[in-house]
């Protein structure tokens, strides 16, 4: 199908007028499409929109929601390989990796439609009333209801499941709210065809193209102009810290504040214990290698610092291990030039050794798989040595006791994951869990942290600064409370109350009716 090079506002195509970009093929290392971003009107324009239909779509009976879901994963499949080759065009990430991305995506989508079929999501609690207590006891009824529009800023790491249809517009979506999302300028040809494909989606179920607008852009001031309109009453966002913390300062000034759910920076630790060292460094040093260089080490749970005792067997393992990796390519020039960056800042640092890779060839998108080191002392003493650097390389932290590894531990700052390598019986092991529990949103035992199951028991998040809000998850059937809030309601009259809440229970929800979980209807 022939892309229109433009942006979806209130169910139209249109062309917009603001700075030219283009999207960018990193394997032959050239510019593919030219873009125009929109501008600050054509954002307000398409907010205006998702208000007018948030009334309409809240609305929407569970099915019908869910059949809409459903509808918008079949029309992703329907795109077929054009998807993907686009896709791989604008991130080179191949389509292995791009196919499977897609079989997530749908089944993310999926899963939201099973859960709104199920219904137990909106945690119905019903206390009936009692007029013989004294007071008088009123009749109350709490449950999820959406919020209102929801902004989503889509990643540039994972073109289709943190994409225009992925996690965040996904949930947001489901629990009933309307989207504007602001598409990611490195991949704007797959963010259309995405759009293209919810345009249809949304047709097909009868409902206001309103509902969901896709606005091309790569300038700051329509960022910053969408975060700061009222009717917005959510944030959704995966990228760097830098531009997630400017988002959460952003939002905290407006009239009415408002949530920011933000997936930041992430070094992923993994800590080796002595024992589980000298029974399996060969086998460790070739997992840790295949997730270090996995997407090029473009994953937000990508492993960053690698903690072991001092280990000179281990390392030269490591290092060859990385070196025998294929080489991949980073996925557009400003992800070169922050890695670039940050790398600079690490070699130039007195205390790290460079021991593979780490030069990166200028207006070059293919780079070595690099890992550098340094001491237990330096990483305590430097809070600079604690940065994520987005791309295939890590810091190996060398302690020289068994007190170091754990003061190390102490030490980090929020992060997504947090790794244990460990044998059965270790002693190590207890205190390292309780120590990385208070500092992670995942503990892994005996794994990589690369890869995420998309499951009602995923916790994609972490403390400050691998997240705003460590107590939601943007992965898993939980994402879908951060753009919901509860509402109760008393002494309301059958008629008024949502089906949910309502005394024949015509859904069969379990529901929590005077403190038990009961799939009854109420006499």
């Amino acid at each position: 199908m022939q892309l229109t090079q433009k942006s979806f506002i209130n169910g139209l195509w249109q062309a917009t007028s603001g700075e030219e970009f283009s999207s960018h093929d990193p394997i032959a290392n050239q510019s593919i499409l030219q873009y125009h971003s929109a501008t600050v009107d054509d954002g307000a324009h398409a907010v205006k929109g998702a208000v007018t239909s948030f009334n309409a779509f809240k609305a929407l009976s569970p099915s019908k929601r869910a059949t809409f879901l459903c509808q918008l994963a079949d029309e992703i499949e329907a795109l077929g390989e054009q998807l993907l080759n686009v896709a791989n065009q604008e991130t080179g990430l191949g389509l292995v990796r791009l196919t499977g991305e897609r079989g997530r995506t749908c089944n993310q989508i999926r899963a939201f439609a099973n859960m709104l079929n199920d219904g137990s999501w909106v945690r119905a609690s019903i206390d009936t009333a009692d007029s013989q207590r004294t007071p008088p006891k009123p009749d109350l009824r709490r449950m999820l209801r959406p919020i209102g529009p929801v902004l989503v800023f889509p990643a540039s790491n994972f073109p289709l499941a943190f994409g225009v249809l992925g996690g965040d517009t996904a949930s947001a979506l489901a629990a009933g709210n309307p989207v504007v999302i602001k598409a990611h300028p490195a991949h704007p040809a797959t963010s259309e065809l995405c759009m293209i494909a919810a345009q249809r989606a949304l047709e097909k179920c009868q409902l206001s193209l309103s509902t969901i607008s896709m606005l091309q852009g790569s300038t700051l001031q329509l960022a910053k102009s969408l975060v700061l309109n009222e009717d917005i009453q959510a944030v959704g966002f995966t990228g760097s810290l830098t531009a997630g913390r400017s988002i959460m300062d952003l939002a905290a000034t407006r009239k009415q504040p408002i949530p920011v759910y933000a997936e930041m920076g992430s070094i992923n630790p993994v800590f080796i214990t002595p024992s589980a060292m000298n029974a399996r460094s060969q086998a460790i040093a070739k997992g840790l290698a295949a997730s270090i260089t996995m997407g090029t080490g473009q994953f937000c749970t990508s492993p960053g610092a690698i903690v072991t005792l001092k280990n000179q067997q281990f390392q030269q393992q490591l290092t060859d291990a990385l070196n025998d990796a294929d080489q991949g390519y980073l996925l557009h020039p400003s992800i070169a030039s922050g890695l670039k960056t940050s790398i600079d800042a690490y070699v130039q640092h007195p205390q790290v050794q460079v021991l593979a890779g780490t030069e990166l060839t200028e207006g070059q998108l293919k780079i070595p798989n690099s890992l550098i080191e340094t001491s237990a002392q330096a990483f305590l003493s430097d809070a600079s040595l604690h940065q994520e650097m987005f791309g295939p390389i890590s810091l190996l932290v060398t302690c020289e006791n068994e007190g170091e590894l754990l003061a190390v531990s102490e030490a980090l700052e929020g992060n997504l994951t947090a790794t244990i390598h460990c044998q059965e019986n270790d002693e190590l092991a207890q205190p390292l869990a309780q120590s990385l529990e208070q500092h992670v949103g995942r503990l892994i035992v005996n794994g990589y942290p690369t890869g995420v199951e998309v499951c009602a028991s995923q916790q994609h998040s972490g403390p400050y600064p691998a997240c705003s809000s460590p107590a939601t998850t943007s992965v898993g059937s939980d994402a879908i409370s951060r753009f919901t809030r509860f509402i109760a309601y008393q002494d309301m009259p059958q008629a008024l109350l949502p089906e949910e809440l309502r005394d024949d229970n015509k859904l069969k929800l379990m529901r929590f009716v005077n403190n038990q979980y009961t799939l009854a209807s109420i006499a």
